[in-house]
Parts: C-alpha cells; structure tokens; sequence
C-alpha cells in the first residue's frame, strides 16, 4: 500500500521540473532570431539609391515623349524602303514632339546625306544615324553651369508665371548644398504674395537663410541679400523675380532694373541670368527665350517639367533657332529631380 502511494507522489512532483527546461529552451532563441532579421534587412537600405543613376532618372522623366515617338518609329522604320513618303512620314514625328521646322528640315536633310554618303537601304539602320545627328545638334546647347569668379555668385531666375521658378530654385539650393556651397535665397517675387511664403518654405526645408519683404521693392530685396551674403562671405545667392509675359513691358522694365542694381553693389553680379521655361509651352519657348534675352542677355536655360509632357523635342528647337547653353533639366517634382543636361543621354532617353 504505501509502495503505490510512494509512486503516486513521485509522478505527481516530476511534472513541475519539466516546464522549467520548456521556458529554457524557448527562452534562448527568442532575443537571437529579431537581431539576425534587423541585421539582414537593414544592410540593402542605404544601398538603394546607387542603384538609379542620371541617365535612368531622365529615361523615366521622358517616358511621355519616348512613347509617342517610338509609337510611331515602329512602324516607319519597319517599312521595306526609304524613299519621299518615309522622309515625310518622319517629319511629322519629329514635328509632333516639337522639334521644330527648322530642326526637323535639318535633321531629315543630314539623314539624307549620310543614307547616300553610305549607301544605307535599311531603314532599321537610320533610327542610329537620327540619333547621332540630334546628339550633334544637341551638343551646341550642351555646357554645364561652372561657378568661378568673386563671391557670390549671383543667379538671377526669371521666367514666365508658372514655368516652375520658385520649386527649381529649391532644388538648385538643395544641388548646390550637396556641393557645400554655402547658399542664400532673395525672394524678390513681391509682385505674387505665395511666391515669398514658398519660398521661405523651401529655405527650412534646406537650412538656408532666405532674405524676403513682403510688398516690397524686388530690386531692395535683392540689393540686401547680395550684400549680406557678400558680409558673411557665402557662395551663392538665387533672386527669384517676378514672373514676365511678353506683353507687360513695365515688368520687363523692372527686371532690368533688377539687373543693375545687382551690378552696383557686385560688379561682377550677375553672373547668370537663368531663365526657366515650361517644357509644357512648345515652340512658345523659343519665343519667351528671345524676348528674355533681348532685356537681360540671358547666359543659361533650365527646361521644367518634362515628366509631364510629349514636348521634348523642344530642345532640340532651341538648340537650332536659339542656341543658349541648357544648364538643367527638371524630369520630376521630387527635391532631387533636376539633372544637368547631357546631349548623347538626352537623345537616348527621348528615342529608345
């Protein structure tokens, strides 16, 4: 009898040391496995943005023109020959992604030059010979903006309403920065109240200091940024100014006054007059350039927005009617979406 009992109790006070080596072995593993999963899944993170380069970027932000292009290449250069009617189909392409008149009878003429210099039958081959032919052309306009001289360098932005000034001026802050250049923003766009608060907006955004005046003189407003920036020895100095339509001549005679004022208190300033232009406008930017440059010379272009438009063949209109070094190209609305302009990765992006 007291032998059962003894075996009763020894099963009953067994169980209660098992669980003990349960909560042990589940114990061990349970801080190892998160540490291991964080370790893995933190080392691709800052590797990611290496993999989108330049020319990827300006492919993605000229899908709009590649597509409506090579819709229509496809077919053209899958044709059995070459003869008028090709000619003349391709014109029309290229004039419907704004290439321009002028352009456009230049590249067909020098295609048709280097298809009998070569003797080319096949039309497949003459999508290449195009491409070198508008890369040459593009090369004209191609010259990267270089700050030398005296500080600062003064960057006078002009450009119509809504061509994009006043967020190209914060990616040019956000550019220039990456380049430890010390930067200053003038808000002179007092003519449009939203301008000065965007502004100031994408000075906190970039830690740089943005002189406004809210109703007050541009061409005061200005004057104070170049010399403060001049007192605290910074690099560069972006003065946006109101934006001007062909047809306000007393805005345009404002923005020349801009212009002189700079020049009393910096001899040396400006040393780019940049004007910015909506790839949106078509072949009116050839127009907006040539008015631009009659008052204040323009020395350099940024092309804004051509993510959202089937226009970019605009600059191969420039580049022909109206040659102007094309200092940037806008290719999306994000911060770091401005790239300078390359001729060869340009075309490339434009015609696949």
């Amino acid at each position: 009898m007291f032998d059962f009992l003894k075996k009763i109790i020894q099963k009953k006070s067994k169980p209660p040391q098992k669980p003990k080596k349960v909560q042990a072995k589940a114990q061990k593993p349970a801080p190892q496995k998160p540490k291991k999963v964080q370790a893995k899944a933190q080392k691709p993170a800052p590797q990611k943005p290496s993999f989108f380069g330049l020319s990827e970027k300006l492919k993605e932000g000229l899908a709009k023109t590649r597509e409506t292009l090579n819709t229509q290449f496809i077919d053209l250069f899958s044709s059995k020959k070459i003869d008028n009617s090709f000619y003349d189909e391709l014109e029309m392409i290229l004039l419907t992604a704004d290439v321009g008149i002028s352009a456009t009878s230049m590249l067909i003429e020098k295609t048709k030059e280097t298809v009998k210099k070569d003797k080319i039958t096949d039309p497949l081959e003459l999508k290449e010979i195009l491409k070198a032919h508008l890369v040459e052309l593009l090369k004209k306009i191609e010259l990267p903006l270089d700050i030398k001289g005296s500080s600062p360098f003064v960057m006078m932005v002009v450009g119509v309403n809504g061509a994009g000034k006043t967020t190209t001026i914060g990616k040019l802050t956000k550019l220039f920065q990456s380049q430890s250049k010390k930067v200053l923003i003038a808000a002179g766009d007092t003519f449009r109240a939203a301008a000065v608060e965007q502004l100031s907006v994408w000075g906190e955004r970039n830690n740089a200091q943005v002189i406004a005046q809210q109703n007050g003189d541009p061409s005061a407003v200005i004057f104070d940024a170049v010399n403060s920036a001049k007192s605290k020895n910074l690099d560069i100095v972006l003065a946006d100014t109101a934006g001007r339509l062909p047809t306000q001549k007393n805005l345009i005679d404002e923005i020349t006054k801009i212009k002189r004022v700079i020049g009393k208190c910096h001899s040396e300033a400006p040393q780019e007059v940049m004007l910015v232009i909506d790839a949106n406008t078509g072949q009116n930017a050839i127009n907006q350039l040539q008015i631009f440059n009659d008052a204040l010379n323009v020395t350099g272009l940024i092309i804004t927005k051509l993510d959202g438009t089937a226009k970019g063949g605009i600059v191969a209109a420039i580049a022909k009617d109206h040659p102007t070094p094309l200092r940037f190209v806008g290719v999306g609305e994000k911060i770091d979406d401005l790239r300078v302009f390359n001729a060869k990765d340009y075309v490339e992006a434009m015609i696949k």
